[in-house]
């Protein structure tokens, strides 16, 4: 049976991905902190200009979907551990 192939494929993607935000653009209005259902504080994380590494985030996608801006995405976690393109410690 592939009943759940699909859902098995999003979790795989899902489960090696970080929600890395685009930090130039925040204006800090907390709204994806309000919407996490494990009460991370996203916000902290794109104001410190890092993916959100908490070990509880779910990669629900609600502090994806939630911004206002769509400041925030999925990238793959070997990808997400580059530096932010223009945000390289001087």
């Amino acid at each position: 049976m592939r009943w759940f192939d699909a859902d098995k494929k999003k979790h795989q993607n899902l489960a090696s991905a970080w929600v890395v935000p685009e930090p130039n653009r925040c204006v800090q209005c907390g709204i994806c902190t309000f919407h996490c259902p494990m009460g991370i504080d996203v916000r902290r994380h794109v104001w410190r200009r890092e993916p959100v590494k908490d070990s509880h985030c779910l990669t629900c996608g609600e502090c994806v979907k939630r911004c206002p801006r769509g400041l925030l995405r999925f990238e793959r976690i070997e990808d997400a551990r580059a530096p932010i393109a223009g945000l390289e410690a001087t």
